[in-house]
């Protein structure tokens, strides 16, 4: 199988941002949608961009970037948008995703 919208949204990100550290997670499985589905993903994007922007300002950045991505089958984009600083507070832990509401398995 192979991951057009994953592979996408990661060279966008990089092409895009200052990006330290990238992790883009494909979670359509976990929800009810067609088998080998692109449209659920989890980003944890760590980039010197985010310094000095709120949390609307950085997922605006992304929405931006990924207008094409979100246009076209990309239903949900949990997104953790943190700078390095940020990064090390957390210890490189995020949260889960929540569920899906249009249909939970």
């Amino acid at each position: 199988m192979t991951n057009l919208v994953q592979n996408s949204i990661e060279q966008k990100l990089v092409n895009g941002l200052s990006v330290d550290y990238l992790d883009v997670i494909n979670e359509s499985s976990n929800h009810n949608v067609p088998a080998n589905s692109e449209t659920h993903f989890k980003v944890i994007l760590v980039a010197k961009d985010f310094e000095g922007l709120n949390m609307v300002k950085r997922h605006q950045k992304i929405y931006q970037l990924l207008q094409h991505e979100l246009q076209n089958g990309v239903h949900a984009l949990a997104l953790h948008t943190l700078t390095a600083e940020e990064w090390r507070e957390k210890h490189g832990e995020v949260p889960d995703s929540p569920l899906c509401r249009g249909g939970e398995k």
